[in-house]
C-alpha cells in the first residue's frame, strides 16, 4: 500500500483503469499500518505462579489460566507451527490447542481429561523444568 501511495498519491499516476481514489489509498495505507504495528507489539507471555500456568498472547488475546494439578505430563518438542497448526497465533486442533509466537521450540502438556496443550517458547528447556518442578505432586 505504501508503495501505491506513491505510485498514485505523490506521482500523480493513477493505479490500474479503475484507480480507487487517492482518499481512499490515504486511508488504507494508514489502516494497514496501524494495524501491522499493533500485531508486532503482540508477545506470547508464559507466567507459573498461584499454583497455575498463565499463557497470553498480550495485547491480542486473552490469557488462559491452567491450573498446575491438571497438567499429567510434560514434554519437549521440535515442531513446525505451520505445516502443524496452520500458522502462529492461538490455534487448535483435533490434536491440541496451541499457543506459538515464533520458533520451532515448545512444551505439550497433557492435562487431565485428555487435552493437549502446546506453549511456544524460546526457551522451552526452562519452561518444561518450571512446570515439572511445580507440577510434583
Amino acid at each position: 500500500m505504501l508503495a501505491l501511495l506513491i505510485w498514485q498519491v505523490v506521482l500523480g499516476h493513477p493505479w490500474g483503469k479503475n484507480a480507487i481514489s487517492n482518499g481512499n489509498v490515504i486511508g488504507w495505507t494508514i489502516f494497514l499500518w496501524l494495524v501491522y504495528l499493533r500485531l508486532i507489539t503482540v508477545r506470547l507471555v508464559t507466567e507459573i505462579r498461584d499454583g497455575e500456568l498463565i499463557v497470553a498472547l498480550r495485547g491480542l488475546w486473552r490469557s488462559r489460566r491452567v491450573p498446575l494439578d491438571r497438567i499429567q505430563s510434560v514434554e519437549i518438542i521440535d515442531h513446525d507451527p505451520v505445516r502443524e497448526f496452520g500458522a502462529y497465533g492461538v490455534r487448535t486442533t483435533r490434536a491440541a490447542t496451541a499457543y506459538l509466537a515464533g520458533g520451532a521450540g515448545a512444551v505439550r502438556l497433557a492435562l487431565s481429561g485428555g487435552e493437549k496443550l502446546v506453549v511456544g517458547s524460546a526457551r522451552a528447556e526452562e519452561l518444561a523444568a518450571a512446570l515439572r518442578a511445580a507440577v510434583k505432586h
